[in-house]
């Protein structure tokens, strides 16, 4: 367990032996008379700033005796929030990623949220995925607020030029590199870490984690992972952003440095912001050994278990995952609503450019596994980068990784 993990769990059994029998703590009222929650995440664009407090505010016209506090951690949210939880000082609704879920689920931190759901909030419109990636033993600790799965995203140009189609298996992937390659284009833009290649690395039936371990030195992983490394080295068909000067997979896209990339539903609209006149489509990611998959990323609201206004917490988290909050903060499409009902009414089931991010919430693996993932991530990325630039052979690369992960984990333990 994380040395933070260790700190609160501590905190927590400490603070539940003082407070047991005290459940029953009446709502803390503020100014005249309304009940004050503090509403905690990190900052977003402009655009996504302006949705989420009028979103905000649509609540508090709904519910005048309430009034939120919203306070944005702009700098290292995790490292702040779980300081200020074993302080006794967490804001009673927070932000929570999927990837830190497990790990904060353990401590106890989170209130459950079975017992305040009632039949007419409709569980079952939620994604199951995304909604599975916040429960544990049956209850759920958090409601997932949005997502965005990974989609294959090229340049309709470039395949014109290129005279290849949409690939929609891997195979077919690889030859229409080929196929650029020799046309003297870049085909595929490429980020070498685990986040976006985690599905890759299981699609051979072998595990990444396993019993909350690093396990992805397996045969199975590795040769999963080996075509990624050859389009790099031996076919010279893939490219990282450093290799063409571009930050990221989004800039190298834009700028049409690559022909394709499988990237995240935040392109949307920083394209149509920024690059206009792009001309590009979207597509499921393709097939590997005839399976469909992606990645899926997800926040959840959730509920600190030591908030004394717990009544009001709840009818915020509500409202903000309801259907009506839930289609104002996704209207604009920054973020993809984990509610197929309000993906149906927005229409971006059918969008050109969202529907085939949204088909893949059905079926991917959201980044999340144990509470052990972000130092098994840490790990593999490091060593994996090395195999990718040639520093190394894959086996011994990822050997090396799962070693140094599952010595770090045994401290925890």
């Amino acid at each position: 367990m994380k040395k933070w993990v260790l700190a609160l769990s501590l905190l927590l059994a400490v603070a539940g032996a003082a407070l047991t029998g005290c459940s029953n703590v009446q709502e803390v009222s503020g100014k005249d008379g309304q009940v004050e929650i503090v509403l905690a995440g990190w900052g977003g664009n402009p655009t996504e700033t302006k949705l989420l407090n009028q979103t905000i505010q649509d609540f508090e016209k709904l519910h005048p005796s309430i009034h939120v506090k919203h306070e944005v951690i702009t700098d290292q949210y995790m490292d702040i929030l779980k300081t200020r939880l074993i302080g006794g000082n967490g804001p009673d609704v927070f932000y929570l990623d999927a990837l830190e879920a497990p790990g904060l689920i353990n401590t106890g931190v989170l209130e459950p949220l079975n017992s305040y759901v009632k039949s007419d909030f409709d569980v079952q419109d939620f994604e199951k995925p995304l909604l599975k990636a916040f429960q544990k033993n049956g209850e759920t600790y958090g409601f997932p607020k949005d997502y965005s799965t990974l989609g294959l995203f090229y340049n309709k140009k470039l395949f014109k030029e290129a005279g290849v189609e949409v690939p929609k298996t891997w195979g077919e992937f690889e030859e229409v590199s080929k196929v650029f390659k020799k046309k003297g284009i870049q085909a595929f833009g490429v980020t070498p870490e685990l986040a976006r290649i985690f599905y890759m690395a299981q699609a051979n039936g072998g595990d990444v984690v396993k019993n909350n371990k690093a396990n992805f030195a397996t045969k199975e992983v590795v040769d999963a992972l080996q075509p990624l490394i050859d389009q790099h080295l031996k076919d010279k068909t893939s490219v990282q952003p450093s290799d063409v000067g571009a930050n990221s997979g989004t800039d190298m896209f834009a700028q049409q440095k690559v022909a394709m990339v499988i990237e995240g539903n935040w392109m949307i609209p920083f394209l149509q912001e920024s690059f206009p006149k792009l001309d590009y489509g979207t597509a499921e990611v393709p097939t590997i050994n005839g399976h469909k998959n992606t990645m899926a990323f997800t926040v959840a609201y959730v509920m600190n278990a030591d908030s004394k206004k717990k009544k009001a917490s709840w009818e915020l988290i509500q409202y903000l995952i309801g259907k009506e909050g839930m289609e104002t903060w996704t209207s604009k499409g920054y973020a993809l609503p984990t509610r197929k009902s309000v993906a149906d009414k927005l229409g971006f089931a059918e969008d050109e450019k969202r529907g085939p991010l949204v088909k893949g919430a059905a079926y991917a693996t959201v980044w999340q596994d144990g509470p052990y993932l972000p130092i098994i991530m840490n790990n593999f990325n490091n060593q994996f980068l090395s195999a990718f630039l040639g520093q190394s052979d894959l086996e011994t690369a990822l050997k090396k990784a799962q070693k140094q992960a599952n010595q770090e984990i045994s401290i925890y333990e």
